[in-house]
C-alpha cells in the first residue's frame, strides 16, 4: 500500500482533474461511432478514476458519478 500526503488546495485540484476526465469518458460512452471495444476499455478506465474519486472527494459529490445501468440507458436514450 502506498500513502501520500496532500493539503486541501492539491485535494481540490486532484477532484477537479479527476472530475473532467470522468465527464469526458462518460460524455464519449454515449457516442454510437464508438466501437464496443473501446467503451469497454473505457469504461475500465472510468472505474478506476472514480476509485480514485472517492478517496479525495466528499460523499455527495460521489453520488453525482456513481454510474448506474439505468443513467446509462436513460442518458442513451436522451441522445437519440
Amino acid at each position: 500500500m502506498l500513502g501520500f500526503l496532500i493539503n486541501v488546495k492539491e485535494q481540490k485540484e486532484i477532484e477537479y482533474l479527476l472530475k473532467r476526465e470522468m465527464d469526458e469518458i462518460l460524455f464519449d460512452l454515449q457516442d454510437d461511432r464508438i466501437d464496443h471495444i473501446v467503451k469497454r476499455s473505457m469504461d475500465e478506465r472510468y472505474k478506476i478514476l472514480f476509485n480514485l474519486f472517492k478517496r479525495v472527494a466528499p460523499a455527495r459529490e460521489c453520488i453525482k458519478y456513481m454510474k448506474t445501468k439505468s443513467r446509462t440507458r436513460k442518458n442513451k436514450n436522451d441522445v437519440k
